[in-house]
């Protein structure tokens, strides 16, 4: 029974999350490019001034519908909808199976005269936390291209920047007319984006670092299975407090409801994303391409590097760009997430016994 309710969660898991993320999506894109760009510190005037002030999420979301249509708000939506199903559906999966361990050895300890029998938010935290490392090593080559495609029209753009400034630059030198250098830069404008699929973001990914190229930004991102350890053990905490309180007031009905469920999701992301969201930033910088950073001070070489030259160049306000955008889409898409998850299985739970019912009825 364990390992069917497993399957269940593992099932319920990638259909919520599949849902949550066409309904989120075009912020997450958007959000994805506030992180990776990069703004320098008012002081810093010995770089570049090609780095510029990101506008609003609004004026984004629209600046991409006006430049790349609403294509743009979607680029890498398919391997993003597999990655979501497959991240979701290990972790669950996982989770579930850990989770049935934990409260058989918080029964077992029970019966010897240890505990409560309940699992405590230290157990939480470490079942959240395996189930989140092993799908962060299975699936971390899938983020790898979603970011890339995300981003890449961004690193072109920096790309036409550079070549831009390197004809201005040889025109001043070499004191090119300004009727040639207009023709060139016209050239240069007339270029349109080449398509960029998942297999051109996996060509690219490969030809950079070989193989270990799809795993960029996994040491981030393992440090990250704090944000899922700490979602989950505030939503766990919290459902447990909330049937506690009603089993003390002697109520018929412990069930929790869907709008219940969607509170509490969204409070326990929030809190999740607000502490861990130096760590995403980071994790999408190393995974997109680094010409985004334009000047080579601001491209990064590992994670340690990446940290350094943010906090030298830009600050610590540099950990923290687009962190309202990922609040909403993060608080969003989880409470849709563990709404859509627990009816899912609620409805499984019925189907099960219907069909034990129906089972027991033909054997009688």
């Amino acid at each position: 029974m364990s390992e069917s309710n497993a399957i269940a969660n593992g099932l319920a898991g990638a259909g919520g999350g599949i849902i949550a993320q066409i309904i989120t999506y075009p912020l997450q894109t958007v959000n994805t490019r506030q992180q990776t760009e990069r703004t320098l510190k008012r002081n810093k005037q010995t770089l570049p001034s090609n780095t510029t002030t990101a506008p609003g999420t609004l004026l984004q979301i629209f600046q991409v519908i006006r430049t790349e249509g609403w294509g743009g708000l979607y680029s890498g939506l398919k391997p993003s909808l597999l990655g979501t199903a497959a991240s979701q559906g290990i972790y669950y999966y996982f989770y579930q199976v850990f989770k049935n361990k934990a409260v058989a050895i918080a029964a077992a300890r029970k019966v010897k005269g240890r505990g409560d029998g309940t699992v405590g938010m230290f157990g939480w935290l470490v079942v959240a936390a395996i189930a989140g490392s092993l799908n962060v090593l299975l699936t971390n080559p899938i983020w790898v291209l979603v970011t890339r495609m995300q981003t890449h029209t961004q690193a072109e753009r920096k790309i036409m920047e550079e070549k831009k400034e390197a004809l201005r630059k040889a025109a001043s030198e070499s004191a090119i007319a300004d009727s040639t250098l207009q023709d060139k830069l016209d050239e240069l404008n007339s270029i349109k984006p080449r398509p960029f699929g998942t297999i051109h973001a996996a060509k690219e990914v490969y030809n950079e670092a070989g193989t270990v190229g799809f795993w960029k930004g996994v040491f981030p991102a393992l440090i990250m299975v704090c944000n899922p350890s700490i979602q989950f053990m505030i939503y766990e905490s919290s459902l447990k407090h909330l049937r506690e309180k009603r089993a003390a007031k002697k109520q018929g009905n412990t069930s929790i409801s869907a709008l219940e469920v969607f509170l509490v999701g969204a409070i326990a992301k929030l809190g999740a994303t607000v502490t861990t969201y130096p760590l995403l930033v980071v994790k999408s910088r190393l995974q997109a391409k680094q010409e985004i950073g334009g000047n080579n001070s601001l491209r990064y070489s590992g994670t340690f590097d990446a940290v350094l030259k943010m906090i030298r160049y830009e600050g610590i306000t540099g950990f923290y760009k687009g962190m309202s955008t990922k609040i909403v889409q993060s608080v969003f898409a989880a409470s849709v997430l563990f709404m859509i998850k627990e009816e899912l299985v609620k409805a499984f739970i019925v189907l099960t016994n219907k069909s034990k019912k129906v089972a027991s009825n033909l054997s009688s």
